[in-house]
């Protein structure tokens, strides 16, 4: 499958980007609230339902690949990685990487021919934004937002995008895993 990298307009201070992952068909109404000013939602995989994409459609333009449990509507629609060029910041999209400086094959042979500045990924459900010195990369893997899986608090991160680099990065407790959160 031919991927290819998208690049959005210039805002005229700054792009917010909301960066979320496993909700695997969960989406409350505390993930909307922390979305919603966002210029530009990723979902790194494990949509589940796709409901959930339309209601994050609702808020901003969203960028999407599909992760291991998304079937093949999901599957039919987004590719299983991507490039995006936000605000001159080359970033990969992508399900499952692989640990830091440890990537799977795949993730390897991407970081080497595209050299992004960013790894987003998602699958572990483990929260982490690292620098990785070996490909020269910011690892982002937002933890997971939805209900389903090890995790015991729910998460997503907000980062703003500028004349090419990612400031202001906020970590967004979303409220445990075992409960829905109320603002």
């Amino acid at each position: 499958m031919l991927h290819h990298s998208k690049r959005y307009p210039s805002f005229a201070l700054e792009m917010e980007i909301g960066i979320i992952s496993d909700t695997h068909s969960y989406l409350d109404d505390r993930i909307l609230h922390h979305l919603k000013e966002c210029n530009l939602i990723i979902h790194a995989g494990d949509v589940g339902d796709y409901t959930v994409i339309e209601r994050l459609k609702a808020l901003a333009p969203v960028e999407c690949v599909y992760g291991n449990i998304d079937n093949s509507s999901i599957r039919g629609e987004f590719p299983e990685w991507k490039l995006l060029d936000l605000e001159g910041v080359s970033v990969l999209v992508i399900h499952i990487a692989g640990a830091v400086g440890k990537y799977n094959q795949k993730v390897r042979k991407l970081l080497v021919e595209h050299k992004p500045k960013v790894l987003i990924c998602g699958h572990s459900h483990i929260l982490k934004v690292i620098r990785d010195d070996l490909f020269h990369v910011i690892h982002i893997n937002s933890g997971a937002a939805g209900r389903h899986g090890f995790h015991k608090m729910r998460t997503l991160i907000r980062v703003s995008a500028a004349e090419g680099s990612l400031k202001n990065l906020r970590i967004v407790e979303l409220g445990p895993r075992s409960t829905q959160s109320i603002d």
